[in-house]
C-alpha cells in the first residue's frame, strides 16, 4: 500500500508539471489555461489527501502495537 501512495503521488505530480506548461500566462482564466489551472489544482488536492492516507496508515501501526 506505501508503494502504491508513492506512485499516485508521482502521477500527480507529474499531472500538475504537465499542467504549468500548458498555462498562458497572459490569458489565465481563459480557453486551456482555466483547465489546466482546475487540474492544478485537483492535483493538488489529490496529494495532499494522499499524504493524509499516509500519515494516518503510519498512525494506525504505531497505535496497534
Amino acid at each position: 500500500m506505501k508503494i502504491f501512495i508513492y506512485i499516485l503521488i508521482a502521477l500527480a505530480v507529474g499531472l500538475i508539471i504537465f499542467n504549468i506548461s500548458l498555462l498562458d500566462f497572459n490569458n489565465l482564466f481563459e480557453g486551456n489555461s482555466l483547465i489546466a489551472l482546475v487540474g492544478i489544482v485537483a492535483s493538488l488536492c489529490a496529494v495532499c489527501i494522499l499524504l493524509i492516507l499516509r500519515k494516518a496508515k503510519s498512525i494506525d501501526q504505531k497505535t496497534r502495537r
